[in-house]
C-alpha cells in the first residue's frame, strides 16, 4: 500500500513542529533574542478532524504534547534528518559539541541521532523539575514502550541510561506512511515465526480428556484477564497461561496450539530455539527478550517445539558451558512465568523435562498415539475430499493392523495423491496406499511386512 499525500503531509508538518520547538527550547538555553518565550505555547497541529494512521495513534494513545515530542523527535531522522542539524553547533567555550543535547552519529547515518538525553534537553532544559516526565515517558508503563513504539538503547553499566538511541520502531513508521505495519518475518534477529492453518477444530481427531484440558486454554483465553482483574486474583496467581504439550510426533502437538490461536483471533508464534541458543554469552537472553518482548505487546501466543532443548533435565555445572547453559534455562524459565499470555512448550517426551519446569505449567496434556477408532476417522478425514480411495480397500482393517500418528497418514496422503494425479486419476489404488504406508513406516525404521 502507498502513503496517500494527506499522510506525508501530516508528518512533515509535524516536523514543522519539531523545528519550531527545537529553535525555541535552544534561544531559551542560550538567552537568546526570544529567549523569554517558552516551547510549550507552540502548538502542534490540530489532529482531531484528520483522517491518517498516524493521527489515529496519536488520539487512540491519548498523547499529550510531551509524548508527541518524544515521537517525533524519534522520527526526525526518517522524515526531515536535517531539522537535527543544529544539535551539531559547537560550544564557543569549549570549542566542542553541546553535551547537553545528547545525540550520537553513527558510520552509516551522516546525521544527528537523537538519544534519551536529546529529549531530556528539549523537555527540561529550562525546568528541572520536568525530567522526571522524561523518565516516565522513557519508563516500561509508558504507552509508546508498551507498544513498542519507541526504544531506548541499553547503554553500557558505566553510562547514563539516558545516553541511549531514542528510536522509532520501523514497523510503526511504515504504519504512519501507510496504514500497513511491517509483518515480523523469522530472521536471526527475530528467530520466531507465525504459523496458520486452514484446518477446523472438526478436522481434528483428540480423545475427550484431552479436549477437556484444551478447552480450559480456550477459556482463560476468553476469562483470564476477568478472572485476574475483577474476581481479584492477580493477587493469588501469576499472570499467564502455561502448557505443557507432550507425546510422540505427529500427533497434533503443533496443529492444536494453531487452532487454540485460530479460535481466539490471536496469532501463534512458533519459537525456534536452534536459532536462539547461542553460544556467546548474553546473546540468547537478548534473542529470548525480543520474542517476548514483542509477543507480550501483541497478544501472540508463543509456542516452543522440541522445548526439551532448553528445557531438558539440567546437568551439574562441571564446565562453563554447563553453567552458562543452567544460567539459559533459568532465564527462559524466569520469563515464561512473567509472561501474562499464553505458553505452550512441546515435547515427545515428558520424561526428558525438568521436575523443577513442569511443576511451573498449568496443565500437562498428553498426546497419545491415536486409538483405532481415532485412527479410522483420521484415515476417513483425509481423504474425504477430491482424493478418495478404491472401495475394495478395507480402510477399519487399515487403521487397525497400523498404529500411526494423524501426520503420519497426512503424509500417506500426500504420497497417494501424487500417484494418483500422475495416472489423470482422483481415485487412490489399494497397491499405492500400502505403498505409501510402506514408505512411511520405513521413517522409524519399521520392516513389518504388508499384506494386501
Amino acid at each position: 500500500m502507498e502513503s496517500k499525500p494527506t499522510d506525508l503531509l501530516v508528518l512533515q508538518q509535524e516536523m514543522d513542529w519539531l523545528q519550531q520547538v527545537i529553535d525555541q527550547v535552544i534561544k531559551t538555553y542560550l538567552m537568546q533574542e526570544g529567549h523569554e518565550n517558552n516551547w510549550l505555547d507552540i502548538a502542534p497541529q490540530d489532529l482531531s478532524e484528520i483522517d491518517s494512521p498516524y493521527a489515529a495513534s496519536v488520539k487512540d494513545w491519548r498523547l499529550d504534547i510531551y509524548g508527541r515530542l518524544a515521537l517525533v523527535l524519534a522520527m526526525a531522522p526518517h522524515v526531515r534528518p536535517d531539522v537535527l542539524d543544529v544539535f551539531f553547533g559547537k560550544n564557543q567555550i569549549y570549542d566542542r559539541g553541546f553535551t547537553e543535547f545528547g545525540g550520537v552519529v553513527d558510520k552509516n547515518h551522516s546525521g544527528f541521532l537523537p538519544t534519551g538525553q536529546t529529549l531530556c534537553f528539549l523537555i527540561a532544559s529550562s525546568d528541572p523539575q520536568l525530567r522526571t516526565v522524561v523518565l516516565d515517558l522513557l519508563s516500561k508503563d509508558s504507552i509508546l514502550i508498551k507498544e513498542e513504539v519507541l526504544f531506548l538503547a541499553e547503554t553500557d553499566a558505566y553510562l547514563p541510561r539516558l545516553n541511549g538511541i531514542l528510536s522509532l520502531n520501523n514497523s510503526w513508521f511504515n504504519y504512519f506512511l501507510t496504514g500497513e505495519q511491517l509483518q515480523i518475518e523469522k530472521s536471526a534477529s527475530f528467530p520466531a515465526q507465525k504459523i496458520t492453518t486452514p484446518m477446523d477444530w472438526e478436522d481434528v481427531v483428540l480423545d475427550e480428556h484431552v479436549m477437556q484440558q484444551i478447552t480450559e486454554i480456550n477459556t482463560w483465553l476468553q476469562h483470564g484477564e476477568t478472572l485476574m482483574n475483577d474476581w481479584g486474583l492477580f493477587k493469588k496467581i501469576k499472570p499467564g497461561y502455561r502448557s505443557l504439550f507432550y507425546g510422540p510426533p505427529g500427533t497434533g502437538k503443533t496443529l492444536t496450539a494453531t487452532l487454540i490461536g485460530k479460535a481466539a483471533g490471536r496469532d501463534v508464534y512458533k519459537v525456534d530455539l536452534s536459532m536462539i541458543i547461542s553460544k556467546y554469552i548474553g546473546e540468547t537472553e537478548k534473542n529470548l527478550s525480543k520474542v517476548f518482548d514483542t509477543a507480550q505487546h501483541t497478544d501472540w501466543i508463543l509456542f516452543f517445539d522440541e522445548a526439551d532443548a532448553l528445557f531438558g533435565k539440567r546437568t551439574a555445572a562441571n564446565s562453563s558451558n554447563d553453567t552458562h547453559a543452567n544460567q539459559q534455562t533459568a532465564y527462559l524459565l524466569q520469563r515464561i512465568e512473567d509472561f501474562p499470555g499464553i505458553v505452550i512448550l512441546a515435547s515427545n517426551l515428558k520424561a526428558n523435562m525438568d521436575e523443577a519446569f513442569t511443576r511451573r505449567f498449568q496443565s500437562m496434556i498428553h498426546f497419545n498415539m491415536p486409538s483405532v477408532e481415532e485412527r479410522y476417522q483420521l484415515w476417513q478425514n483425509a481423504f474425504s475430499g477430491k482424493c478418495t480411495l478404491h472401495p475394495d480397500i478395507d480402510l477399519y482393517k487399515v487403521a487397525e493392523d497400523y498404529e500411526l500418528a494423524g501426520g503420519a497418514i497426512i503424509n500417506i496422503l500426500r504420497y497417494c495423491a501424487l500417484a494418483a494425479i500422475q495416472r489423470n486419476d482422483t481415485v487412490v489404488t489399494k497397491e499405492e496406499l500400502f505403498s505409501g504406508l510402506r514408505n512411511e513406516l520405513k521413517k522409524e525404521n519399521k520392516t513389518i511386512s504388508i499384506s494386501h
